[in-house]
């Protein structure tokens, strides 16, 4: 199900497609190589949450890492707020990342570590600490400024590398398989955590994973995809009531 096109704010991805095992830019318009994604167009709207849901292998990694400037295209486009994203580099994006192993600074506390993004920018101290305050309070951690990060847990460390991630405030966030790495439990009360620290910033985000029940708690709007393709981008609620096909149905458990 295609979504409504014509929306400049935001995200735009057209006719996407990602291909491996190919190098230079012919050989990839070739269509030599395998191909992830296969001609994907999907709009995100300025503070929405869009989940890519789909079983392993179906392209929803390389779409997320096509956006974020990780993988060249073959075909398409990806553009921001109207602006087409071609040549830009990943680190001029304005894009903020997250992946399943959040990549904390081991010799940094939880303080520093959110506010490494701060830093960069070059944000005088007082303000980088009311914001590290302000997001440890989003992410339920407040008072957790001054712990080193190897006393944490898995889901605790998670928390810290989503506050790190929301710090800049990015204009888009990508989440890649943020809590696949814990236990149903815990991913569960995450998926609720991550859904009310997105909302609470206002922050625009695309969030993959492979668990169905996780995308419905997290997104605003599901795409569900398969062999490179997206099948459907629904509401959570339309998703259960009206699925578009048999395999989106099968996928759901519906």
């Amino acid at each position: 199900m295609a979504v409504p096109t014509g929306r400049s704010a935001g995200l735009s991805v057209r006719d996407v497609v990602v291909r491996y095992g190919v190098e230079g830019s012919r050989r990839r318009r070739a269509g030599i190589g395998t191909t992830a994604v296969a001609g994907v167009s999907l709009d995100v709207a300025a503070g929405e949450i869009v989940a890519l849901l789909g079983p392993s292998g179906c392209g929803k990694s390389s779409l997320l890492r096509a956006v974020a400037g990780l993988e060249p295209l073959a075909h398409g486009s990806v553009a921001f707020d109207g602006a087409n994203l071609a040549g830009v580099p990943v680190h001029r994006r304005g894009f903020g990342l997250l992946f399943q192993d959040g990549q904390l600074f081991p010799h940094r506390d939880v303080g520093r570590n959110v506010a490494y993004g701060l830093e960069v920018q070059g944000m005088p101290r007082p303000d980088r600490e009311e914001r590290v305050a302000e997001l440890l309070d989003d992410v339920g951690l407040a008072g957790y400024a001054r712990r080193a990060v190897v006393t944490l847990s898995g889901g605790e460390r998670q928390r810290v590398a989503l506050a790190r991630a929301l710090a800049p405030r990015p204009r888009l966030l990508l989440l890649d398989e943020p809590l696949s790495a814990l236990d149903r439990q815990l991913r569960e009360r995450l998926a609720v955590d991550v859904r009310d620290a997105l909302r609470s910033t206002g922050t625009t985000a695309v969030f993959v994973t492979h668990d169905h029940t996780e995308a419905f708690t997290v997104a605003d709007r599901v795409a569900v995809m398969d062999a490179g393709r997206v099948l459907q981008v629904d509401t959570p609620d339309l998703l259960r009531a009206e699925p578009a096909s048999v395999r989106v149905a099968e996928f759901l458990g519906l």
